[in-house]
């Protein structure tokens, strides 16, 4: 029977699913909650049985039977951000077809906002909770915030008290650092990201890191708030000083006011001074110069942190591990050079 022709009469069920793609009623079952230990052929296989009969998920028997929706809780801070909003796409492209992702974004990550938002979605059924954790506070806030159900933490550092997964910012850091370094500049200066934010406290431990391997100076560390304004109000003083020649920017859109007030100041980029971010926003390579950077694959981070709040929540995965920090990498264009000569 076609599954067009009276769909009063005949819902698809998941071994129509199962027979019709070749596979097992569990390959299905793990395929709709979105467990990573499925092949990509299979996957294709199961996603085009759903299309062709049509299939939906019984989302109410499932419901009264686990207590449970299939719905997942992402709670992130300032989603205009690049990196939160990049993440929370990559959430919710990784998510379907088995889940929906709820969003509580929050102005401020403080306790009282955090419990408020993981009791709202505690009340809502919800099959499992993403932070997207980027500050100190935050990190401390979340062990036991949600003991009823599995909670994944994202960006949260290398020594979370829970399931996490995370860049190593610090090794990112280490790349941009070294980069200008083997230019040859004697050091780096640093414009960095509030010390309250994970991701800025790390990006200067790597940057330390690098200048004390090499036996170069440490310059005073030189705070903004990952704004563009602030690269440019601190770049307007930064550039005026003859001895800085390289600069490594803890994100892309400082280092974008870093090159305006540079050039304001009569500075070119790269002869004059070199100039590193960090991120690889997608308009990166449309700065002038175009922006020497380090990438950190957000969307892989969304997914990977899916994947490892789904193997909490699936009954034959059990509970998985942590995985090992996503490594980034060093994208070279043509903001950075050898200093100037003399």
């Amino acid at each position: 029977m076609s599954a067009t022709a009276d769909p009063q009469a005949w819902r698809p069920v998941m071994a129509d699913v199962a027979r019709l793609a070749g596979v097992s009623h569990q390959t299905v079952s793990r395929v709709l909650n979105g467990h990573p230990n499925v092949s990509p052929a299979t996957k294709a296989d199961v996603l085009a049985a759903i299309r062709d009969l049509g299939y939906r998920p019984n989302i109410a028997a499932r419901t009264l039977v686990t207590g449970k929706t299939n719905v997942l809780g992402v709670v992130s801070f300032d989603t205009t951000l690049y990196g939160p909003a990049s993440m929370l796409y990559g959430i919710e492209r990784a998510a379907h077809p088995g889940y929906f992702v709820a969003v509580a974004s929050l102005s401020a990550l403080d306790r009282w906002s955090l419990a408020q938002a993981v009791d709202r979605f505690l009340g809502q059924a919800v099959a499992g909770i993403i932070v997207i954790a980027s500050q100190s506070d935050a990190v401390e806030t979340l062990a036991g915030l949600a003991p009823t159900v599995p909670l994944v933490a994202v960006g949260c550092g290398t020594n979370a008290p829970l399931p996490s997964v995370k860049i190593d910012n610090v090794a990112g850091a280490v790349l941009a650092t070294q980069h200008l370094l083997d230019l040859g500049h004697r050091t780096v200066h640093q414009i960095a990201g509030p010390d309250s934010w994970l991701d800025g406290r790390h990006r200067v431990d790597g940057w330390r890191q690098a200048l004390h391997a090499a036996g170069a100076p440490e310059p005073e560390v030189l705070r903004g708030d990952w704004s563009a304004r602030s690269g440019y109000e601190i770049g307007l003083e930064l550039a005026t000083r003859p001895d800085v020649t390289a600069v490594f920017c803890a994100n892309d859109s400082m280092a974008l006011g870093f090159l305006r007030a540079a050039a304001e100041r009569g500075r070119r980029v790269p002869r004059d001074i070199s100039v590193v971010g960090f991120d690889d926003l997608p308009e990166a390579g449309y700065f002038w110069p175009p922006l020497t950077t380090v990438r950190q694959d957000f969307g892989a981070l969304g997914e990977q942190a899916l994947h490892l709040l789904i193997g909490q929540i699936t009954v034959d995965a059990g509970t998985k591990p942590s995985p090992s920090p996503m490594m980034p990498h060093l994208v070279v264009r043509f903001s950075s050079a050898p200093p100037p000569r003399g």
